[in-house]
């Protein structure tokens, strides 16, 4: 191969890797583009949230009162329990937010059938990637302090959201509530 050949190769392979460049963060969805945003029917009407929560969503007879705020939508309870919250790049659950934990393991324990989904969440800044992963340790981290105040590790699912439902470039005080694990819970199966 000669030096022009040579040169021409390399022309075109550093064109392809600066065309490539690097991947950029998935566009997030708007609201009417996800389940929460959209009627239970499909139509793409916008959900009203205050129409969906409180106790008139429960089923006849079960007992079960929704605190206000809580949200009542197919199998899942949403709103019914705090969230956990954490600190910037941490996944170690503070002092702070162990109540919260050990309510949810009360209400688990009060109300036999239902299950708890732990949905971690970060803040904006990070890679989608990295986020992920920071929101898996999160409600890892949930799922094992829950056990050891002996919850059953099947009556716990745990799922990830990273950055997804954050808020881009927001203040600091967002971001706070950003980062959390949520508190889901999962209806029993009849």
């Amino acid at each position: 191969m000669n030096l022009l050949s040579k040169k021409l190769l390399f022309v075109v392979f550093s064109a392809a890797v600066v065309l490539t460049g690097c991947t950029k963060k998935p566009k997030r969805p708007t609201p009417d583009q996800t389940m929460l945003g959209r009627d239970l029917a499909g139509s793409g009407d916008m959900i009203n949230p205050n129409d969906i929560g409180g106790a008139g969503l429960t089923e006849a007879n079960s007992g079960l009162a929704l605190r206000d705020g809580a949200m009542d939508v197919g199998n899942q309870i949403r709103g019914q329990l705090d969230p956990v919250y954490f600190d910037f790049d941490k996944s170690a659950i503070k002092a702070s937010e162990r109540p919260k934990l050990q309510a949810a393991q009360q209400w688990l324990s009060e109300h036999p059938g239902y299950r708890l989904l732990l949905e971690g969440h970060c803040d904006w800044r990070g890679t989608a990637e990295y986020n992920l992963g920071l929101g898996d340790r999160r409600a890892g981290a949930s799922k094992q302090y829950l056990q050891t105040l002996g919850v059953n590790p099947a009556d716990i699912e745990t799922l990830s959201k990273g950055d997804l439902d954050a808020v881009e470039n927001a203040s600091e005080d967002q971001a706070t509530k950003d980062r959390r694990v949520e508190l889901v819970l999962i209806k029993p199966t009849t």
